[in-house]
């Protein structure tokens, strides 16, 4: 599959370069705080937050902010580094079927290396545990590294998971590959099962599961209002990105890049472009190490952010609200800045943005109209 999609470089380059502005700051409130590096959010029906520490644990913290034990039956987790327990997601039919799914590094049954699992169980009656837990999805190869591992899940309007996958690092050329799962974003539906529309089922030497590739390190996604999944990736000096994924497509990673190897220097050939592979919606140089994303569709906040694109920066530890405008960044502003490193961002049921603070005693926010 050859295909040229640019969206306009000229354009993304002054999108990329645009200065950020410091307009509007919210008011923050303290939900919940005592939490290990929180790295992922999920609401439930009844008013709790299921949050992951990447340590290793689960928590379901009651809607006054009181933090539950940990929940028993996980799965064996690799912890370390950027490894441990990461996303988590409320299934849309939670109510009915209770069903949650986790994303976490796995460890090989002997020896060191690990590899992103996603996995789906059913919170019990109580609360304290995750029942009939399977291994629906896991990454291969396995390698011996602790970056790298992507990690975020999204729930498709027709009820098909989507889960960015790292490049783990050392492999970074395999994300050009599609004999591997390594640097992909894959599809698959909540038994584990392939769609049979995926855009590479019968290819000769591919896996069934990718949906798109040449991606470096995803940590952030989010079902837009358009109905496609969005996604931003860590570059590897400059050059974090901001995908709208197409089945089949090719992200360049890391044949093209507008990021630089640590300490200097082009990678590769130093391209930017190259025909067959697409064009970022957005990049940011310097890296701002983007991680969550949502979007808002509530009026909670008025009409100038509804319809905004909320990314956390873990980096500067600030929360960009970016405007769009003909599917192209238009604006962005610095939100909470300085507060900390941001982890995760989501819109409520109530409408209203939470976020999570990347610390040894990590908080869960709320966002406050003015």
């Amino acid at each position: 599959m050859k295909r040229a999609v640019y969206v306009g470089v000229a354009a993304v380059w002054l999108a990329a370069f645009m200065p950020l502005s410091t307009l509007g700051a919210p008011r923050t409130q303290p939900v919940a705080a005592g939490l290990e590096n929180p790295w992922g959010l999920a609401f439930l029906p009844d008013g709790r937050y299921l949050v992951t520490e990447r340590p290793g644990r689960l928590r379901a913290i009651a809607a006054d902010g009181r933090l539950g034990e940990p929940i028993a039956g996980l799965p064996a987790i690799a912890t370390g580094g950027q490894g441990g327990l990461l996303d988590v997601l409320a299934d849309s039919s939670f109510a009915s079927n209770r069903t949650f799914y986790i994303c976490y590094s796995e460890p090989e049954a002997r020896g060191s290396a690990n590899s992103t699992a996603l996995a789906r169980a059913q919170l019990s009656a109580d609360g304290l545990r995750a029942e009939n837990l399977q291994v629906i999805f896991s990454q291969r190869p396995k390698v011996a590294s602790s970056s790298h591992f992507g990690c975020r899940i999204v729930e498709a309007r027709d009820g098909t998971l989507f889960l960015t996958l790292g490049d783990r690092f050392s492999r970074k050329e395999d994300a050009q590959r599609l004999d591997n799962h390594l640097g992909k974003v894959v599809r698959v539906a909540k038994d584990g099962s392939i769609p049979r529309d995926n855009p590479f089922v019968g290819r000769a030497g591919a896996l069934p599961e990718i949906w798109s590739y040449g991606h470096r390190n995803g940590q952030g996604a989010a079902l837009g209002p358009d109905g496609q999944v969005w996604m931003h990736e860590h570059g590897p000096q400059g050059g974090d990105e901001i995908n709208v994924l197409q089945a089949g497509a090719n992200y360049g990673w890391p044949t093209v890049t507008y990021g630089e190897n640590y300490g200097g220097g082009k990678i590769g050939e130093g391209l930017t472009a190259k025909d067959g592979m697409v064009q970022p919606l957005h990049y940011w140089v310097p890296s701002i190490a983007p991680s969550g994303m949502a979007f808002l569709t509530s009026d909670r906040y008025g009409a100038a952010w509804k319809g905004n694109l909320f990314v956390g920066s873990l980096k500067f530890g600030y929360l960009d609200r970016i405007e769009l405008k003909d599917g192209k960044v238009a604006a962005e502003h610095r939100l909470i800045d300085g507060r900390a490193r941001i982890r995760d961002v989501r819109q409520g049921p109530d409408g209203l943005l939470y976020v999570l603070t990347d610390e040894s005693n990590g908080k869960l926010l709320r966002l406050l109209p003015d």
